[in-house]
């Protein structure tokens, strides 16, 4: 017996109606519209300061500069998204931008994987309609994109013959309108230069804020985690059993039961007018850099140096797309043996 064999057919007569007024039906209809135009005023406002909220944000350019070293093989891979297509975001969301770095150790396979597919798990998930708390939420959704990306990679590196070993680090910056979101995994690192006046001289003063978090065996929390998992720290080369040099990472399947994990830092950071850029680079510069040289090299040059402009490029362009080529090529120069990917983001209100 099917469950709605009790159930009466519907009919197509409604029985006896009575029959609306001529006067009745006109007022009707004259509310209708009264509240549809209202409705409409409603969504009209809405766009209109949603595009205004728009025009106020920060125009942002990436520029990259990517170098393989020494190595055999380039392991990095990067993602430059400035405008990320999303559908139905919350109404105070104007604009998404994205944009990652990926460190690959034992081959190219895992930081390829996250370069390719870690921004589409994150649109995917991203909060949709309005809701409370989005900071949170964000946040969550970071997590959350970590952790599928991981665990799609995994499944995708153990069905191989032989299964891949590879695995990667990731610093991923997201933008929220004038809101910044970075996300990290292993020793990649995100710093942002701001600047501020000094108390002193009345000058500005370049001021580096680190994004990011390293995440080495050596650290206390790192270790402890990677211990209590029946893993090791080797003392004189602080690596998980003597071999992987971070402690946390997409991929490594064969080191996740060892502690090594892909639940990221995150961090956020509001944007002002007093921000210059965002500067994302693998461990590859950092070896021959800290993060304030880093940070001043990239600002001499923007503010001092003569460089090479291309034709229909802004001024602005060309000194940071330089500037991007400079660093690289001097971290290289400094004797960086490691691949050496660099991510500049100007910010400009």
């Amino acid at each position: 017996m099917d469950l709605f064999d009790d159930l009466p057919e519907p009919t197509n007569d409604p029985g006896p109606v009575k029959a609306k007024q001529p006067e009745e039906e006109e007022r009707g209809e004259k509310r209708k519209r009264e509240v549809s135009s209202q409705d409409t005023e409603v969504e009209d406002k809405k766009q209109e300061e949603k595009k205004v909220c728009k025009a106020d944000l920060p125009k942002l350019m990436g520029f990259v500069s990517a170098r393989r070293g020494e190595r055999e093989e380039m392991q990095d891979a990067h993602v430059l998204l400035p405008d990320l297509t999303a559908t139905n975001l919350p109404s105070q969301v104007s604009r998404l931008a994205y944009f990652a770095v990926f460190d690959g150790h034992g081959g190219a396979r895992a930081s390829q994987f996250a370069a390719e597919n870690l921004h589409h798990t994150l649109v995917s998930k991203f909060p949709k309609g309005d809701g409370e708390n989005l900071e949170k939420l964000v946040r969550k959704c970071l997590l959350d994109t970590f952790r599928q990306t991981d665990e799609d990679f995994l499944k995708k590196a153990s069905s191989q013959k032989p299964a891949w070993k590879d695995g990667s680090t990731a610093t991923c910056m997201l933008m929220v309108d004038d809101v910044l979101y970075v996300a990290n995994l292993g020793d990649s690192r995100a710093v942002l230069c701001r600047l501020e006046q000094a108390e002193d001289s009345g000058k500005r003063k370049c001021v580096t804020l680190a994004l990011s978090k390293e995440h080495n065996p050596t650290i206390y929390e790192e270790r402890m985690r990677i211990q209590r998992a029946g893993g090791s720290v080797r003392c004189v080369c602080g690596r998980v059993l003597g071999v992987l040099e971070v402690s946390r990472s997409i991929g490594d399947g064969q080191y996740k039961r060892c502690g090594v994990i892909s639940t990221p830092d995150v961090r956020r950071c509001q944007l002002s007018p007093n921000d210059k850029f965002v500067l994302l680079a693998c461990d590859g510069l950092f070896k021959v850099f800290s993060a304030d040289e880093a940070v001043q090299f990239v600002l001499n040059i923007l503010e001092n140096e003569t460089v090479e402009q291309k034709e229909g490029q802004s001024e602005g362009a060309g000194r940071f797309e330089a500037t991007c080529q400079r660093l690289a090529s001097e971290a290289v120069r400094r004797g960086s043996a490691d691949n050496v990917t660099v991510i500049l983001v100007s910010i400009e209100f």
